[in-house]
């Protein structure tokens, strides 16, 4: 390389640098907490639908589900359709989708809207930032080693993820389930079942020739460079809502980096906008949002016990009850049913679960990485992920073209999000004297993995000639956290292979608490689906 190659590239490090931690500086704090009254107010003014008055479920239900996400959704559909009256508790709001408001906030300067009654938070861009508390969308849990990202919303984790919908390899599926579960049965019936159901599709050519996905169209050119083939990936986003923000007929979203903390204009085809309306309107379920399930248990007579605390969206208790089911299906996400599982081994209040309660937990070998660019251009800011990579020059890997959250100008850095075939798995605990459930993560772990997944990225940048290395900066690699938890109540362990759980009759998981730690280097949320449309249909089909 030339001398003037040299200090071309130095200065243009020089300049990346300057660039991010003048971001930094600038951005962080800027969004700080008011006074409660006020702020509460302008939530008040800006979302009136969540602050009407919530209705209260019935006593007893012959079936309950907790939560609402994609396994939660899935099961209540096929509940009612199948004639069984259903009760779905709800801890969030239900959110509205307008093509004009501002219904959620964003990552850049965000809100209380964007997050689950706290009042700050530092994401995979290290800006910390502040907020008054309010029950916003996205629950941000920490615990040693890992913070665990799930939603708090109505559609659960439909309304806070970046749309990538995609099947494992066989292989992998096949050496990470262990047999319980045949991929060819999901690959021929529930795979495509829910890609119809959810409208999946890659992203159509004028979206992806279009401005905000310039940074797609630079990541696929680097890792084409680098010797790789980008693989499409099927998403849940409505293109045509897309096509409106392009056009002016609505307020831009999901094309200006608008997605983790929700799309107020409904670009996301989110759960509320097909299984939950669907299972509305059989006329025999009911969605109860701002209901806490704080405990369940079984009654001597066979009857499950559901203890809930009725939420204002300001946190305020409006009341507590105890419902009552005869069958009970857990949805609330892989911390949250076990949190209740866990809670009732530890209480005696589910006294026949097994030792694998708990157990098997993972994060999916969620990594964050960003790489330079391979030429000084404006990039955009387009949060539906076109294209991913996989590699199995070491350990299988994925990773994924994504845009960067919390930054509202061009950085000069493409990023990707990694996800490893990593086999760590740790157990969900319960501390007696504090009543709570945790867990601890690896931080041995964590470091291999990340290294594992920047080997790759930064074997992309070399090879295709990256200006900048956002690694010198700190920023390509915040694992600290997952998006992505997964296990605790593993099927064929704490469960039998369709979701049952062992020692107790009546009882169900149908989230990702069932799936062992990892969904074999892809996103969670379409194994999630198709398997529990797999497992309800078979619940239902034996009528237990």
């Amino acid at each position: 390389m030339e001398v003037a190659e040299v200090d071309r590239r130095a200065f243009l490090e020089a300049v990346g640098a300057a660039t991010l931690l003048g971001a930094l500086g600038s951005t962080a704090g800027a969004a700080t907490a008011g006074a409660d009254p006020i702020w509460d107010e302008l939530f008040r003014d800006w979302v009136p639908e969540i602050f009407a008055p919530l209705p209260d479920p019935a006593e007893h239900s012959p079936a309950i589900v907790i939560g609402s996400g994609f396994g939660a959704a899935v099961t209540a559909l096929r509940l009612a359709q199948a004639g069984i009256g259903t009760t779905v508790l709800e801890r969030g709001s239900r959110w509205p989708h307008d093509p004009w408001r501002e219904i959620f906030t964003g990552d850049d300067l965000p809100d209380g809207r964007g997050f689950w009654h706290r009042t700050s938070f530092t994401g995979v861009t290290k800006v910390p930032m502040q907020f008054a508390s309010f029950g916003g969308v996205l629950d941000v849990t920490e615990y040693p080693g890992i913070d665990v990202w799930r939603a708090a919303a109505v559609g659960g984790g439909s309304v806070v993820f970046t749309g990538a919908m995609i099947a494992p390899e066989r292989s992998l599926f096949d050496h990470v389930f262990g047999g319980v579960v045949d991929y060819g049965e999901l690959d021929s019936v529930y795979y495509p079942r829910v890609r119809q159901m959810l409208r999946l599709d890659a992203m159509p050519a004028d979206i992806y020739q279009s401005a905000p996905f310039t940074h797609s169209r630079a990541w696929d050119d680097q890792v084409r460079k680098a010797g790789y083939q980008p693989l499409p990936n099927d998403s849940i986003f409505n293109w045509n809502v897309l096509r409106d923000e392009l056009a002016g007929r609505s307020r831009p979203s999901a094309t200006v980096a608008r997605s983790n903390l929700g799309n107020s204009n409904g670009a996301k085809f989110d759960l509320n906008q097909n299984y939950l309306r669907y299972a509305e309107e059989t006329g025999r379920c009911g969605i109860f949002p701002g209901h806490r399930v704080d405990a369940i248990a079984q009654e001597p007579g066979g009857r499950y016990s559901v203890t809930v605390t009725k939420l204002s969206p300001t946190g305020d208790v409006l009341r507590s009850r105890t419902l009552t089911c005869d069958q009970l299906f857990l949805g609330a996400g892989s911390i949250g049913s076990n949190e209740l599982l866990v809670r009732a081994q530890g209480t005696g209040a589910l006294p026949n679960l097994n030792e694998h309660v708990g157990a098997g937990w993972g994060t999916n070998g969620d990594v964050v990485l960003a790489r330079g660019a391979s030429s000084v251009a404006g990039f955009g800011q387009g949060v539906p992920s076109a294209s991913r990579i996989f590699d199995d020059s070491t350990v299988p890997l994925t990773l994924e073209n994504w845009y960067i959250p919390g930054i509202p100008f061009e950085t000069g850095a493409l990023a990707s999000l990694g996800m490893v075939l990593d086999p760590t798995r740790t157990r969900m605990g319960y501390d007696r004297g504090s009543d709570s459930v945790g867990l601890t993560w690896s931080t041995r772990n964590r470091d291999e993995t990340v290294a594992t997944a920047r080997a790759v990225d930064q074997k992309i940048a070399e090879r295709a000639g990256a200006l900048v290395e956002y690694s010198a900066l700190g920023y390509d690699a915040n694992a600290l956290f997952t998006a992505h938890p997964l296990g605790g109540a593993v099927l064929g362990r704490a469960t039998d292979g369709y979701g049952r759980v062992h020692g107790h009759p009546g009882l169900y998981v149908m989230d990702g608490a069932a799936i062992p730690g990892s969904t074999a280097t892809v996103n969670p949320s379409l194994t999630i689906t198709a398997l529990a449309e797999r497992n309800i249909e078979a619940i239902i089909r034996a009528g237990r």
